[in-house]
């Protein structure tokens, strides 16, 4: 053994400088190579197919969009596909695409403002853009609006959806414009995520950048879901969760069904979205993130069978297969994606998304153009029609906890009109109060005062209208943990105007 200890040292050496050799397109190496060189005709055919999967995915799921809450879709339940099914979409249901356009907002920022625009730029193209909202990403619009701008405008505090999916589903341009290029993905994630997310929602985001980014490298899918996850904390609940998942893939190999229960036992718990709480529905980035996952790993590279399994899993089961179809079509490109699947795309490449100037061929034109650019920012090259990415070692980005403390114990139904309400009583460490404002006059913004305990908490602006709507009407956090009050006065009733109180959702300092 003393004479073989040497020449298995070499040998293994020999084959560490074999796998993290430079890269070229076609190879595939067991870790991320220094630099990769590609042909711009094979990165653009990789950037269509991450585009095109996205778009794919997102209309295989549509029909199930949160119809299957904590259940899984059964195989018995059909879900169709016919050429033309985009088109038809596309003319009757354009909002569907809403994680594709939401890409695009920060797309077209780029465009117009170069690779470093400030995160004030995406966040009032994102605020003021005609499409409609929710969750996070409508806390964070009515913030911005308000002039609370990012990173405060994703934080939990000012943001009881900084946990939900909103930039996992609008985070695969990131990966896209970054290819091989993890962090400088993150970096972007970091800028614009936190527009409307914090921790564990912000994760969901950094972590989808970073399998996009890398699936220019591999085709090892396996290989990219672990690597990508290194862009995250350890500490953090979402690694947690996507770490499960990849260890009982390893436990389960044939069976996802198994992996997508081992999931809701220990997963499914939302404590922050106050629309999720207590209820089964869950549009939280971790849970969501994880059925990501599910449909890669168990997909095994088959695009079918990847989108068919993420959308399975439920919930958000429109997005999901989306982000899994688009980081497969990365890795595949293009011209490799089945073309059952592209005939129903190809009618629609030259069309517009709603809300939009951009059509999927302009978008592929778009990211194609920004990631030369970041490749050269980040020490690429770019010669005649080969491209050299400098890569980059996946590094985690900063740990972060959103409501740290802050553990949901009751929710009461109220049903009163606020001048109805005299005060109301709870026991706990945070309140969230919904509701909503009925006005004919959508310009109508009403202005009331919240008083905890008697002291005046807030004062604030409720306006009539969907698009600038207060998702909640009030929340605090962090209170003293103990007994409270809450009273109500609006400053400016109108005739024919009401605001609505529909429930309070309570937090503990303790489960």
């Amino acid at each position: 053994m003393k004479h073989l200890f040497p020449c298995t040292l070499l040998f293994a050496a020999m084959w560490l400088m074999e796998a993290c050799s430079p890269g070229t397109a076609g190879t595939n190496h067991p870790c991320i190579p220094e630099t990769y060189t590609i042909s711009k005709d094979s990165l653009l055919d990789k950037i269509k197919g991450g585009w095109a999967g996205q778009a794919i995915g997102c209309t295989y799921g549509g029909p199930t969009e949160f119809k299957y809450c904590g259940t899984m879709i059964q195989d018995y339940v059909p879900i169709e596909w016919y050429d033309g099914y985009i088109k038809w979409w596309y003319d009757n249901v354009p909002g569907l695409y809403d994680d594709v356009y939401m890409d695009l907002t920060f797309v077209d920022v780029f465009d117009r403002l170069g690779l470093d625009a400030p995160a004030d730029s995406f966040a009032m193209a994102f605020a003021t853009a005609e499409y409609p909202l929710w969750h996070a990403n409508q806390a964070a619009r009515y913030n911005i609006l308000q002039g609370i701008m990012p990173p405060a405008s994703g934080h939990w505090m000012n943001n009881p959806h900084a946990c939900d999916l909103d930039y996992q589903i609008e985070a695969d341009y990131a990966g896209l414009m970054s290819p091989g290029m993890p962090n400088a993905a993150s970096g972007i994630a970091d800028k614009i995520g936190h527009i409307m997310t914090y921790g564990d929602g912000w994760y969901g985001g950094v972590y989808v950048g970073a399998m996009y980014s890398l699936a220019f490298l591999s085709d090892d899918i396996g290989f990219i879901v672990k690597e990508a996850l290194k862009t995250i904390p350890q500490e953090s609940q979402f690694y947690q969760c996507m770490s499960d998942v990849i260890r009982w893939h390893q436990q389960y190999p044939d069976d996802w069904k198994q992996t997508w229960f081992e999931c809701e036992k220990k997963w499914s718990t939302d404590i922050g979205c106050p629309e999720g709480v207590f209820v089964p529905y869950n549009i939280d980035a971790t849970i969501n993130s994880a059925y990501i996952l599910i449909g890669l790993l168990y997909g095994e590279g088959d695009f079918y069978k990847t989108m068919d399994i993420s959308t399975r899993c439920g919930q958000d089961s429109d997005c999901n297969p989306a982000s899994a179809a688009g980081i497969l079509g990365t890795i595949l490109g293009y011209n490799r994606i089945p073309d059952q699947w592209k005939r129903s795309l190809k009618e629609v490449e030259d069309r517009n998304f709603a809300y939009t100037d951009i059509s999927l061929n302009k978008a592929y034109q778009l990211s194609f153009g920004q990631a030369l650019q970041m490749i050269e920012k980040n020490g690429g090259t770019v010669e005649g029609d080969l491209v050299t990415i400098q890569c980059q070692q996946p590094v985690a980005v900063q740990y972060e906890k959103a409501f740290e403390g802050m553990y949901p114990t009751g929710k009461r139904g109220i049903n009163k009109k606020i001048t109805d309400i005299q005060e109301l009583e709870f026991n706990g460490n945070g309140v969230v109060i919904r509701g909503n404002v009925n006005a004919s006059d959508e310009e109508y913004v009403a202005e009331v005062e919240l008083y905890i305990d008697g002291q005046l908490a807030e004062t604030a602006q409720l306006p009539a209208s969907f698009a600038k709507r207060r998702y909640e009407l009030f929340w605090k956090y962090r209170l003293t943990e103990g007994k409270h009050t809450i009273a109500f006065k609006w400053l400016n009733p109108q005739q024919g105007v009401s605001i609505q109180i529909s429930e309070m959702l309570v937090y503990n300092a303790r489960k």
